[in-house]
Order: C-alpha cells, then structure tokens, then sequence
C-alpha cells in the first residue's frame, strides 16, 4: 500500500489478501485504537508461507490475539524490569556513597582503568548534563543542588535510564562490580550481560515494539542458568532473558514471573489454530527437541 486508506479499507485490504474477518465491526474498533500497522503489519509475518501469502484459515483474531499476547508478555517484563532496577540503583548508590562519598563519587579514577578513559569521561558527562537537565524539573535534584550543590548518589539513581545504569555498572571497578553481583550470587560479568540485554527489553515495553520475536547480539553465558540449553542461532532471546532476570529476583517473585508468562502461552496455545505455536515458541527460545 503505497496511498493512505482509513480503516475500513484497510480491513478490505487483509480480506482481499486472504485474512478471514469473523467480527468486522470488532475488527474495526480495534484497528482504530490500536492501529493497523501496530496489528497487522507488526505481527502478519509469521502467519504467511514461504510465498508471502498468508497461510489457509487465518483470521484477524488470531493476528489480534498474538498482538495482545505480545503486549501481556511486555507489561510482564516491565513489571520484573521494575523491579531488579530498583534493588540494582539501591546496591549501586550504597556502594557508591560508602566507598567515595556523596558529594565527589563522580571521577574518573573511581571507575576501572582499563576501559578508555574518553569512554568513562563521555559517560561521567552524559550525567552531569542529565543532572543539569533535571534541575527545577526533579524535586530531589533541585533540591540538594539549591541547597549543597551537589547531587548524592541515592538521589543521583532516581534519574538515571537503564541504559545509564548499565554503563555506569559496566564501568564500575571490578571489585566494585563484584560486590554488586555478589548480592544476587551471579558473576559480574553475567550481571554486566544481563543488564545490557534488559536495556533493550525495557525500551521495547516503553515503545511498544514487537517482543516475542527479540533477538539481541549480546549474548548472555547462559550456561550459568541452564548448561544443558542448546542456543541454536548464537544470540540471546526472550527465555534467555526471562530464565536470566529469574536469577536476579527472590524466589517468589521468580516463580511468579514464570507463573504470568506460561500463563500467557497456554491461552495462546488454546486460540491460534492457522499456525503451529511452537513457532512462536521457538522463536521466544523455547526450543522443543
């Protein structure tokens, strides 16, 4: 489609193309909330053959139900996201305030010396630009700027974006790492690992992306959760990253995590019947032998 068409037409447009439409005014009221291309054109793929047609018997609610899954399995993650982010920033303020202060933590030579110190100074910047862009915005901030002139660590963490987290993490003294990692009884480099791999999940729930299908470059040493798993396309994918945040959390809220996401495969495994649902599995990384 290379022209504007509104919803109804788009509606035609799938019919034409095969997609069986059991409900057209409920078609309709969710094309115009949610969007054809957040629908459609973000989840048709695996619903099409080799020839790009799509496969007999497929129908709208089948395409919208994979949609809704992806959506569920994304506030899942956020919700477990929130929470490692919460205990990381609370062991990395701790660490940071009791070992160099609250005042002047910021400096080069608190962070590892064999990363590139143009690295560790552009991201010392990042922050101090973001502390500037917070003051008269953040409470905190504004706070102890106006009234110490200086921001501590445990309020530096309220501002800090995972993406901040995770370098600043990265670029911590392997001591200091370590003494982090030690808390959820991980190496730090598998925490490194983690942390790098949940950035990209969390940008994904932010900005409603697909993400059943999320395939990152950074491999997890996975062999520390499961050393029978076979990672068949050498990258790290959905249960990888579910199995590995499993890790950093209390059993409890482990178990609950894993309880949510089967929940959400057993009723897609009850309502998707145009395709083989260990297709969406095996492309979560729930590989079946």
């Amino acid at each position: 489609m290379k022209e504007y068409k509104n919803s109804e037409e788009l509606l035609d447009y799938i019919i034409s193309k095969g997609v069986i439409i059991t409900n057209k005014k409920s078609a309709l009221d969710k094309i115009k909330k949610y969007s054809y291309y957040s629908i459609i054109n973000t989840y048709k793929d695996i619903f099409k053959d080799s020839s790009n047609s799509y496969k007999n018997n497929v129908t709208f609610d089948e395409i919208y139900l994979l949609y809704e899954f992806d959506k569920n399995i994304r506030f899942i993650f956020l919700k477990y996201i929130l929470e490692i982010e919460t205990i990381i920033k609370s062991l990395l303020a701790e660490l940071l305030s009791s070992k160099y202060g609250i005042d002047n933590y910021l400096l080069i030579n608190n962070f590892d010396n064999s990363i590139n110190s143009k690295i560790i100074q552009g991201n010392i910047e990042k922050i101090n630009e973001e502390i500037v862009k917070q003051n008269g915005k953040h409470e905190a901030i504004t706070h102890y700027i106006n009234e110490y002139g200086f921001v501590p660590p445990f309020v530096l963490i309220k501002i800090l974006t995972w993406g901040e987290l995770s370098r600043l993490y990265s670029m911590l003294k392997q001591t200091d790492r370590q003494a982090i990692s030690k808390e959820f009884k991980v190496p730090d480099n598998f925490l490194k690992q983690v942390m790098k791999n949940i950035t990209m999940v969390r940008n994904i729930c932010a900005h409603n992306d697909r993400m059943f299908s999320f395939h990152s470059k950074f491999l997890i040493t996975f062999k520390i959760i499961d050393s029978k798993y076979k990672n068949k396309d050498n990258s790290t994918n959905v249960y990888m990253i579910m199995k590995s945040m499993q890790r950093l959390l209390d059993k409890n809220k482990s178990d609950e995590f894993e309880r949510l996401v089967n929940l959400e495969i057993e009723k897609l495994k009850a309502n998707i019947k145009s395709v083989d649902i260990n297709l969406i599995l095996y492309l979560m990384g729930f590989f079946n032998e």
